[in-house]
C-alpha cells in the first residue's frame, strides 16, 4: 500500500548549556582579536625602501600634512606629489579649487618651501575618487616623461590600505607603491571602539575595503599604458 507522508522525523544535535558557554565565549575572544588588529591592518605602514617620490592624497587633515612634511624629513625623497579632486563645498574658503593645490600649497607653507611639491589634480567623481586620483597622477608621469618604479602613498589612518590597493591598480603590477598611514587625531588607534569616531572608521573602511576588492574593476590598461 502506497502512503504519503507529509513530514519527516529528524534528530538534530544542538549543544548543551555548557557548549553554548564555550560557543559564545571563542566567538567573544574571536571578536576580540579581529577589534585589536583591525586599525594595523587597515592603517600599514610600509614604505618602499629606496622610493623616492612621495605621493600625498589631498584630501587629509591638517595635522595629517603635518605628518607627512614629517615623513618626507625621514624619508630619502626627491620630490613630493600631491593629489586630488575638485573641493565641492566652499572652495573660496580653502583658497584651490581643488585638494591637490590645496595640499601642495600647505606643504609649501608648512615645512616643505624649498621642495619640488607638484600639484596632480584629478578630475571630478562622484565615485572611486582615490583610483581617479591615482589614474590621473600615472597618466601625467607618462607625459612627463617620469620612469616611475617606486612610491610612497602617504594617506589617512585606517584609508592607507584601501589606498595602497587602488593605486596598484592604476599603475599596474610593474610598480613598487609603499604606503604610510597618518595617525588618527581623534580617536585612539590602540582603542578605536571606545569612540564613535573611531568606531566609524574601521567599520567604514573596512566595508569599502571589502567593496573595492570584490565589486569595483577598474579600467584596463592601454598598451601604451601598461
Amino acid at each position: 500500500m502506497f502512503r504519503v507522508s507529509l513530514v519527516r522525523r529528524r534528530q538534530i544535535w544542538l549543544p548543551s548549556a555548557f557548549g553554548w558557554l564555550v560557543l559564545i565565549a571563542l566567538t567573544g575572544v574571536t571578536a576580540l582579536l579581529a577589534g585589536l588588529r583591525a586599525y594595523p591592518f587597515l592603517a600599514p605602514n610600509e614604505p618602499v625602501p629606496g622610493a623616492r617620490l612621495l605621493v600625498v592624497e589631498g584630501w587629509l587633515a591638517a595635522s595629517e600634512f603635518d605628518q607627512a612634511v614629517a615623513a618626507y624629513r625621514k624619508g630619502h625623497y626627491d620630490r613630493v606629489v600631491t593629489t586630488g579632486g575638485p573641493i565641492d563645498r566652499f572652495p573660496e574658503l580653502l583658497g584651490a579649487s581643488n585638494y591637490a593645490d590645496f595640499a601642495a600649497r600647505y606643504l609649501k607653507s608648512h615645512g616643505l618651501s624649498g621642495i619640488e611639491v607638484i600639484s596632480v589634480p584629478a578630475p571630478a567623481s562622484a565615485q572611486d575618487r582615490s583610483f581617479q586620483s591615482a589614474a590621473a597622477l600615472r597618466d601625467w608621469a607618462s607625459k612627463q616623461g617620469w620612469g616611475v618604479v617606486t612610491l610612497d602613498v602617504f594617506s589617512s589612518g585606517t584609508h592607507a590600505r584601501r589606498s595602497r590597493l587602488v593605486y596598484r591598480m592604476a599603475f599596474g603590477p610593474t610598480i613598487d607603491i609603499g604606503i604610510i598611514a597618518a595617525r588618527p587625531a581623534e580617536y585612539d588607534p590602540d582603542g578605536w571602539w571606545q569612540t564613535s569616531a573611531g568606531t566609524k572608521a574601521v567599520l567604514g573602511e573596512s566595508i569599502g575595503l571589502i567593496w573595492t576588492k570584490c565589486c569595483f574593476h577598474p579600467p584596463a590598461l592601454a598598451p601604451r599604458e601598461k
